[in-house]
């Protein structure tokens, strides 16, 4: 025992969540795992010294950069040290003390230094009695790391403590399962509702400011859009291309050529997609290969998607197939070279990482934060603190003068402060600029550093194209404290607008006054993007009144209707954190979404206007408290779902309807108003065959009309009746399935009942479904796999089969995924597929791996194109 609950003590009083955990301390560790959950600025590092100082053994601390490994080593002198009496902490590695802080690089560099000497890790722990690791946020791990840290849980009775703000919820099964194997089960998550209610960090708000595109951008951009157009146009009239495809092998020997085309079903798709386009009517048993048996097929518009599947495998995969052709592929491929479409062996439409690249960096987003900093300093006058992140510092634009503003033509540090500091509509002597290689301060600063320095450490030069601005350089031991130095002047208000590097200032800086933050980074990962947030969103001891906006920035590609790939990044970005939505009723959740921004046919007036709403709503952080505490009381915990959109051609009014009242009357109703308008019209037309041939006559001709002119009505609106909701009832269904599957594999609580899987449909026809009263771990597993099973068809071991003819003539969807982890082993699917036959209904489980089964699972993949299947399923987080 190293006495570290007599040496260390905690100098204040917990938090109301870190009390909560502490108090059942003792049953969270008897697994050997304390795993703690939390959002930057909750306190994570404090309550992670304090679970180092209840085991009461040696402890390697692991953090993902210096920065945070510093942290680790303040927190424990400020929060827990009374005086300098305990020395027994150690940054190095090599020779571990009883606390020891260090990254997972150079964990990974002992590693590798003790395996070329012939010794191991493992044994370096056990010689060195080492007999706790904390792992400070794990979701950084590499693979290497992973399994360095993954052989010490071999160490007998260790203990691991891992703390992180986002655990890789994004990631793939397998690796989650990684994770948790790690880290163990999560023994405490702490929502940010529940800390905004609590005050633990403040009210905040995310908002999204749009930007055009240069002239330069977008003459580029639609040149190329041109391009495109005029090949497409060239190529469906082009005769020679034409017979090349009729001549193609899987189209003139499709049985022969059938092995092939299931490994490439897209491929043959998309050659007859090509040929029905061009007005060459399908042969019925090249359709039925793809699965499609319908006697009227509706076939996909050809599009770019479908040109780049098919010219992909002619011109790069099958090339050698085609050497009599190559004539005629030269000069496809010479075209597509020219006008930018075919760059390192791919066939691209929608556009190269250039044309991306310049809407990402595009310059139009200098002006975007010049026009945010400008209303907030506005707003917040003396009490703005504001800090932009971005991912480059660009010193080559530290030489531009005044006269070369228009020449700024990317994103990062020098340039926003260089726009900033001749365009900008902010007083420049607020402004400083603070990375790991490049500090620049206003010079009426000069004075209060000097004051903080030893004279002699400061080396100044004026900036070249401004005199008001000094490049600082600090020399001696100064130069790792000159961070912290910067920060209490941000704090005191001598600097307003701080401009760094997401590297230096994204994660583990602390400055608790920022209530502004321009995330000026196209970096959209799940991680990086919370951990950069997290900066705004620390409450400030200072003042209670806080409240963070956090903007995003994102440049429209006015050519495509999704608004292009820095919208799209956006969208990933937001999956990462949940806030206020902007709907009729206020509620929490993660998702872009919530702001209900202009996703689709994003016209420059629509931007403007979105513009203008973002930076009014921003303005009114007034009202950013109340929208917090109305939002929190409708809930009480976060639930993780799998949301379905309504997308039925009809609408959800109608839809509505049908699902309220009960279908026979629905059926009645239509039937009886319909005779109401058609009997009189009919008796007056055949008064004569009534009065010449008889009653009976009259009344069988009377049916007959009913029956001609109602059944196919009838028809039609039972089957509206039985898609509508079906996928909504099924779904439920699948849910009970999944959940029994989970507890039969002791993967969740088996205290977790049938009546927990919950299905709920929203006023937009969109519905969710999520697992109640389970961890986050298990919500986790619940939703990836039921988003697995519903999603379109990719390329799964097994396949469940829906034996319903009645549903399948419907058109309702009828092959179902069955999830990867399940499906490794035939054993491990039989019981899936039994559980499926018990809550879902009559199927079949195909194994793909066959002849018969590739052939399945090509009509399987096929459905969501030709029989236009849509059940995407996206994951969401919403306060409930």
């Amino acid at each position: 025992m190293l006495h570290l609950q007599k040496k260390l003590s905690f100098k204040f009083s917990w938090r109301s969540y870190q009390e909560k955990f502490l108090e059942n301390f003792e049953s969270h560790k008897e697994d050997d795992h304390l795993h703690v959950v939390a959002p930057p600025g909750s306190g994570k590092t404090v309550l992670g010294l304090e679970m180092v100082r209840r085991v009461d053994k040696k402890t390697l601390i692991l953090a993902p950069t210096l920065t945070v490994r510093n942290q680790w080593k303040n927190r424990l002198e400020e929060f827990f040290i009374e005086d300098s009496s305990f020395k027994a902490f150690s940054t190095e590695i090599y020779s571990p003390s009883a606390l020891t802080f260090s990254t997972y690089q150079s964990l990974h560099a002992l590693d590798k230094r003790l395996n070329d000497s012939g010794e191991s890790l493992f044994a370096f722990f056990k010689n060195n009695k080492i007999e706790t690791l904390v792992l400070d946020e794990a979701h950084h791990l590499k693979n290497e790391w992973y399994n360095c840290l993954i052989s010490l849980k071999a160490i007998p009775g260790i203990t691991v403590i891992a703390l992180t703000a986002t655990p890789p919820y994004d990631s793939s099964s397998v690796e989650l399962n990684k994770y948790f194997d790690l880290c163990g089960p999560i023994d405490e998550e702490i929502a940010v509702p529940e800390l905004v209610k609590n005050k633990n960090l403040c009210p905040h708000q995310d908002y999204v400011y749009l930007s055009r595109p240069s002239e330069k951008q977008i003459q580029f951009i639609l040149e190329y859009r041109q391009k495109c157009l005029v090949f497409f146009n060239s190529l469906v009239a082009n005769q020679s291309f034409i017979d090349f495809l009729l001549a193609h092998p899987f189209y003139t020997s499709t049985q022969k050529y059938l092995e092939e085309i299931y490994e490439r079903p897209s491929v043959f798709a998309s050659i007859l997609i090509f040929l029905n386009e061009v007005g060459i009517v399908i042969e019925k048993d090249k359709l039925e290969v793809l699965g499609v048996q319908e006697k009227k097929v509706i076939f996909p518009k050809l599009n770019y998607q479908w040109l780049e599947t098919l010219l992909q495998d002619i011109l790069v995969v099958d090339r050698e197939r085609f050497v009599n052709d190559e004539e005629l592929l030269g000069k496809l491929e010479s075209t597509l070279r020219k006008i930018g479409v075919f760059q390192k062996n791919k066939v691209d439409f929608v556009g190269n990482q250039e044309l991306y690249k310049s809407l990402t960096t595009s310059p139009s987003k200098l002006n975007s934060i010049n026009e945010i900093l400008k209303q907030e300093s506005a707003s917040l006058t003396s009490g703005l603190r504001a800090v932009v992140l971005t991912d480059f510092i660009r010193k080559e634009f530290l030489s531009f003068s005044d006269e070369d503003t228009d020449l700024i033509n990317q994103l990062g540090v020098v340039p926003v402060f260089q726009f900033l500091r001749i365009k900008g509509n902010v007083n420049k002597a607020d402004m400083a600029v603070l990375t790991g290689s490049l500090i620049i301060l206003h010079k009426k600063l000069l004075k209060v550093l000097e004051g903080l320095l030893e004279q002699g450490s400061i080396v100044k030069s004026e900036l070249e194209t401004d005199p008001d601005f000094l490049k600082i350089d600090i020399q001696g031991s100064y130069k790792n404290r000159i961070v912290a130095i910067i920060t209490e002047l941000f704090e005191q208000g001598l600097i307003k607008m701080l401009i760094g590097t997401k590297a230096l200032l994204g994660e583990g800086w602390d400055a608790p006054s920022i209530n502004t933050l321009v995330l000026a980074s196209y970096v959209g990962s799940f991680v990086s993007s919370n951990q950069m947030r997290g900066r705004a969103i620390r409450i400030n001891p200072a003042n209670e009144n806080k409240t963070g906006n956090i903007w995003h920035l994102g440049c429209v590609d006015p050519s495509r209707e999704d608004g292009g790939d820095d919208i799209l990044n956006l969208n990933r970005r937001f999956d990462a954190f949940c806030g206020i939505s902007y709907s009729d009723s206020t509620y929490i959740e993660n998702g872009i979404e919530r702001l209900h921004l202009i996703q689709s046919s994003v016209g420059f007036t629509e931007i403007d206007a979105h513009n203008d709403k973002a930076l009014l709503r921003a303005k009114e952080r007034n009202k950013l408290a109340g929208k917090w505490t109305e939002a929190i009381s409708s809930g009480r915990v976060l639930v993780q779902e799998v949301k379905v959109a309504y997308k039925d051609h009809m609408p959800y009014s109608k839809a509505k309807r049908l699902l309220t009242v009960n279908v026979t009357k629905f059926l009645l109703i239509e039937v009886l108003t319909g005779i109401a308008f058609f009997l009189p019209e009919f008796v007056l037309k055949n008064i004569g065959t009534l009065l010449n041939k008889g009653a009976l006559y009259f009344i069988y001709l009377l049916l007959a009309g009913i029956f001609l002119g109602f059944a196919p009505k009838t028809w039609k609106a039972l089957k509206l009746y039985m898609l509508f909701g079906n996928t909504f009832k099924k779904t439920y269904k699948i849910g009970r399935c999944l959940l029994e599957v989970l507890k039969e594999y002791k993967l969740v609580n088996p205290k977790i009942r049938r009546e927990d899987v919950k299905v709920e449909r929203f006023e937009n026809g969109s519905f969710a479904c999520y697992l109640s009263g389970a961890n986050n771990h298990e919500s986790s597993l619940f939703v990836n796999y039921l988003q697995e099973i519903i999603n379109p068809v990719e390329n799964p071991r097994y396949l469940v089969k829906s034996t319903n003819w009645f549903k399948r003539k419907l058109g309702i969807r009828n092959y179902y995924v069955v999830p990867g982890d399940f499906g490794k082993r035939k054993s491990d699917a039989i019981l899936y597929h039994r559980s499926w036959i018990k809550y879902v209904g009559r199927s079949k489980l195909i194994y793909t791996r066959t002849l018969a089964g590739r052939k399945e699972l090509l009509k399987a993949r096929m459905a969501h194109i030709m029989q236009h299947v849509s059940d995407n399923a996206t994951k969401a987080v919403t306060w409930k």
